[in-house]
Formats: C-alpha cells, sequence, structure tokens
C-alpha cells in the first residue's frame, strides 16, 4: 500500500471512530462518506473506488467494543486530525479564489450570464452565475444578466421571474438586467448586413435537404447565387415567407471537419406570441447568431460558458470578425453534474410536464426552488460551486460533498428536537410525572422548551424491535431504562421498562422519544436520487410518518431544525417538514 493510501485509510479510520464514538459505537457509512469527501476535496474523482473500502473499514470498527474503539482512536487522533485539520483549511482558502482573468484590468471587466427563460434556473445555472459574479466583483468589474429571449416558442413570463427569484435568493446581484429581444431591431439588422456582405445567405431548402447535404459535407442551390439571395432577405422580413419556408443560414465551410462550420442557421421564422413582444416580430436569430453580437454590443470583456459550446467557438468569432465588432475573451468550464440527479432542463421539463414530480421546486430536483424547499442554504450553494473552482474535467462531484458543507452551516443554527418514526408505545413502569427543560441546542444560544412527562412515551419501531429483556437503554436527556417486558396490544408492540437512574453511561444506547401527552402527528417527505442510472427512480420519494414533539407546530415554515438521530429538515407546514440530509 503507498503512502498516499495509507493516508487516506486513516483519516477514514479517524472519521469512522469519531462518529462511532457519537452514536453509541456503531458508525454510519453514509455519514462517514460525507465527512471524507468533506475533508479531502481531491477524492471526489475516486468515489466508485473509495466505497467499498469505506464500508469494509465501518464494518470493522462496528464490531469493535466501545473500549476498543476508545483505544484505537487515541492512538490514530493526533496525526489524523491534524490532517483533516489541513485539508479542511486547504479547502476553506481555496474556495476563496478562482484564477485570474487574462487580459483582465481592474473596473473595466464585464460579464455576463445569459440564461434562456425556457423552464427554472438549476445547480448548473448557480454555477454559471456565481463563476460570472465572483469575476465581475474580483475586478471591479460589472455583471450582466442578459435573458436569452429568441424563441418564443418555449419562453414564458413564469421562467423569467423564477430566474430572477432563484439569482436573488443565491444573493447574486447583476448590475444590468436585460433582454436579448430589447435588441432584436439591430439584430436584424446586423442579420441582414451580414448576408449583404456575402457573409450569410438566404436558404429555402427543406429541413430534409439541409440535413443530408450537411451531413455529406455539400452545398445547397442556394448558397451559390448572392442576388438571389439579396432578394429572398428582402420577402423573409417582410412577411412573404410562411414559417419553416426560409432560414438565412452562415456561409462556412462545407467540407470543415468541424460540423458546426458548415453553414448553421443564423435566423428563422416563427410564428409565436413572445412573451415580451408579443407576435410583432416573426424572425428570430438563433443563439448561435444572437450570444456573439449581444456579447460585442454589450461590451462583455470575458464571455464564459460551458464546455458543450467548444466546437461553436469558432463560428462566435468568425460572425465578429465578418462584421468588424469587438471580441470578448472566451472561458470554458465543465458542466456541474451529480449522480443521480439530472442536471438539464431537457431531463428536468418533461419530468414536470408529465407530472413524475409535482412541479419545479419538487425537493427531488436540482432546481434552486427544489434545494431552497429541500433546506439548503445559498451560502452552501455558493462554497460548493467555488470549491470545484473553473474546470474542464468533466467530473460528477458526489452529493455528499454539498451535504457537508451545508450540514456545516446548518448544525449551530438548528434547534434540535425529537421525531420519532413508526411509533411504539413505551410504557415506564416507576414512571413519575415531572417537567423537563430540554435545550433546544447543546453549543447553541437557541434557547430552551420545557414539557410534561409522566409514564407513557413514543420510541421508533427501528429501536423498540432490537432491544430484548434485559437491555438498558437511555431516552435523550430524560433517563436511563431497563426493558422488562414486550407485550402485543391490538396487533401492536408495547414495551414495557423501569428506570434505573439518570447517570449518563457512554455505552448505553440513547433514543430519541416523545411523550405521550405531548404529541402531534407528523411526516417527513425523503427525497431520494430521482434516477438509477438512466431509469427513473419509482421510489424517489419516501414520506416516513410518526410523531412529534408539539414544540414543533409553534415553528414557522421555512425554519431549519435537526431531528435527533433522524436528520437535518426544513418545516413545509401543515405537520410536514422535508428532510434534508443527514
Amino acid at each position: 500500500m503507498s503512502s498516499n493510501e495509507q493516508g487516506i485509510e486513516g483519516i477514514i479510520k479517524f472519521i469512522a471512530l469519531k462518529n462511532a464514538a457519537e452514536y453509541n459505537g456503531k458508525a454510519r457509512v453514509e455519514t462517514v462518506i460525507a465527512k471524507a469527501f468533506a475533508a479531502r476535496q481531491d477524492l471526489r474523482g475516486s468515489v466508485k473506488s473509495l466505497l467499498p473500502k469505506i464500508k469494509a473499514i465501518v464494518h470493522d470498527i462496528n464490531l469493535l467494543s466501545s473500549v476498543e474503539q476508545q483505544a484505537l482512536l487515541e492512538e490514530i487522533a493526533p496525526d489524523e486530525e491534524k490532517k483533516v485539520e489541513v485539508q479542511s483549511h486547504q479547502r476553506s482558502t481555496s474556495i476563496q479564489k478562482l484564477p485570474p482573468l487574462p487580459s483582465a484590468v481592474l473596473g473595466q471587466v464585464v460579464t455576463r450570464f445569459p440564461p434562456e427563460p425556457n423552464g427554472y434556473p438549476h445547480i448548473g445555472h448557480a454555477k454559471a452565475a456565481i463563476i460570472d459574479e465572483e469575476y465581475a466583483r474580483m475586478y471591479n468589474g460589472k455583471l450582466i444578466l442578459r435573458f436569452d429571449d429568441t424563441n418564443p416558442l418555449n419562453e414564458k413570463e413564469e421562467y423569467y421571474d423564477a430566474i430572477l427569484e432563484g439569482l436573488e435568493w443565491l444573493r447574486v446581484r447583476p448590475n444590468i438586467v436585460k433582454n436579448t429581444s430589447d435588441d432584436i431591431l439591430k439584430l436584424h439588422e446586423l442579420g441582414k448586413k451580414l448576408v449583404q456582405l456575402d457573409g450569410a445567405y438566404v436558404c429555402t431548402c427543406s429541413q430534409t435537404t439541409i440535413h443530408d447535404l450537411r451531413s455529406k459535407g455539400l452545398p445547397c442551390q442556394c448558397r451559390a447565387d448572392s442576388n438571389t439571395s439579396l432578394e429572398l432577405l428582402q420577402k423573409m422580413f417582410d412577411g412573404s415567407f410562411d414559417k419553416n419556408a426560409a432560414i438565412i443560414r452562415f456561409k462556412g465551410e462545407m467540407a470543415d471537419q468541424n460540423t458546426a462550420m458548415r453553414d448553421p442557421t443564423l435566423f428563422r421564422i416563427i410564428d409565436a406570441d413572445h412573451p415580451k413582444i408579443g407576435t410583432r416580430i416573426r424572425v428570430w436569430p438563433t443563439y448561435d447568431f444572437a450570444s456573439p453580437i449581444e456579447d460585442s454590443l454589450d461590451g462583455v470583456s470575458h464571455a464564459m460558458r460551458t464546455k458543450e459550446y467548444e466546437l461553436r467557438n469558432e463560428l462566435y468569432f468568425e460572425i465578429l470578425d465578418r462584421l468588424g465588432l469587438q471580441k470578448p475573451f472566451m472561458m470554458e468550464f465543465s458542466r456541474l453534474e451529480l449522480d443521480g440527479i439530472p442536471v438539464s432542463k431537457r431531463k428536468i421539463k418533461p419530468l414536470v410536464e408529465n407530472g413524475m414530480v409535482k412541479s419545479w421546486d419538487d425537493p427531488r430536483l436540482p432546481t434552486l426552488m427544489g434545494f431552497k424547499r429541500r433546506g439548503f442554504l445559498p451560502e452552501s450553494i455558493r462554497e460548493f460551486v467555488l470549491t470545484l473552482g473553473l474546470t474542464l474535467a468533466e467530473t460528477k462531484p458526489p452529493f455528499e460533498a454539498l451535504e457537508a458543507l451545508n450540514r456545516k452551516r446548518l448544525d449551530p443554527q438548528s434547534m434540535r428536537l425529537f421525531f420519532v418514526k413508526n411509533p411504539v408505545e413505551l410504557c415506564v413502569q416507576n414512571g413519575i410525572p415531572k417537567e423537563v427543560i430540554l435545550k433546544n441546542h447543546p453549543n447553541s444560544e437557541l434557547g430552551i422548551r420545557r414539557l410534561r412527562v409522566s409514564s407513557s412515551f413514543f420510541i421508533p419501531q427501528e429501536d423498540a424491535e432490537k432491544f430484548s429483556i434485559g437491555d438498558e437503554f437511555r431516552l435523550i436527556e430524560l433517563y436511563n431504562l431497563k426493558l422488562v417486558e414486550k407485550q402485543s396490544k391490538n396487533n401492536k408492540l408495547v414495551l414495557v421498562a423501569t428506570v434505573t437512574g439518570d447517570e449518563v453511561r457512554q455505552n448505553m444506547p440513547k433514543i430519541q422519544w416523545v411523550a405521550k401527552n405531548d404529541i402531534v402527528p407528523y411526516q417527513v417527505i425523503i427525497p431520494k436520487h430521482l434516477y438509477v442510472g438512466e431509469e427513473y427512480n419509482t421510489k424517489s420519494l419516501e414520506i416516513a410518518e410518526g410523531f412529534a414533539e408539539s414544540f414543533v407546530s409553534t415553528l414557522q415554515p421555512d425554519t431549519r431544525i435537526q431531528f435527533v438521530r433522524f436528520g437535518f429538515c426544513r418545516i413545509d407546514g401543515n405537520h410536514k417538514a422535508i428532510f434534508t440530509h443527514k
């Protein structure tokens, strides 16, 4: 085993032992995974190969007694804790800086975020918007939010508003907000000019013919006659052509190995009601034409876009060269994708439209409204994006890495309350009525709550079923019990126990509870991965039923809490919460 592999194994053991100490000697695989990747961001690309090792280490540690675990932790703690701290420090400092922009001048950098208003923004948009804003602020420049709204078939007013709302939630604040459609007449003017310069032509061939000739690298008959093209140009803009009867194509090189240069479409006729300017415009530019023109008109100094447009960069600059327009500096970065989560409007939109998810804010979706509803904090999204940095590498960071960042921020501000899933009644023979004062958080000034308890409680079925007669366990923050009997009432399990003291013992199981006289029925919605491989996961939404302590019903919707031994949740209203993560 190499020294690097030994170092990784040591860190995993340390994290697992620390986690075991927190959970009565039983480390949780999912928690160890999340903390390991949070501590060592360089391991993100090795998720699949490391998972078996992590599971094996957790399994071996869970077989040890608590005394053996403690001894092993003390043995390795100094060195491994230092490694974890160093990695965490490196991560926290590295996210503060993006690589410098080429040819950037302080006060003169202009970036732009150009979403199409054809759906709700997702975490991929967040990456682009945050990087654009970070660079603008780094150089004391400007960020332009420009809605790329040149396809009235897809755009809705609802989507403009959703993008604005999403950016507001992310705290991305553009200096200028505009629409590409604001400049439609200028785009028409420059499109006509390009045809007049013989840099483009009007084509009336069928889509089938165009597709066939492009695949063969051959020109069509429309390309050859520039005079006819000028005549057709007038007809295209005066309404003489029906939709799809004519297009304007760039005059590139039909034999070019880069197929993006084989006379792509620059303008097409669309008969539809545009959300901003109605039906008075029929000729609309494609992204290939509108993007470079708008960047130049807006004075963008550094244009950033995802790697998927790499082959279209040649076309971008060729259009600007032929029209003699200013060219920005182009930068690329990889798309942000997550395992099991479709980070693409092409995949998300059908899920919403076909009712496979209820709405764009469904907590299973990677939309910004989905993340918000699930309980993620915008600061965590920003930190996650900046941790990934500006890279061309096509990687799928583990969702656990985002969870780890969010957990770090949620923990100090979330009340710790009790929720019992699948409740089983617990009767305490010598339990006496008393008032209990519980801290809302052990380490934060989040106040206290008071409640009356007697001799009847509910505990989770998962815990109730594993206890045997004579086992001792502790009700968290209350007292220790010994199980004396298991009964069945109306085909339901009932436990009977006696109080054995209130001294906290480290190796004693500690479980959450609710008092029978202080409960509210409660649901926790648990979102899971929407896809398993390429298949839609029909079990991607689980509902946990149970009881919560009545204090929960006093909290306002959108409050973040932590249900002890269950996980972080966001109050969604109506005796319902949404599970965020462990």
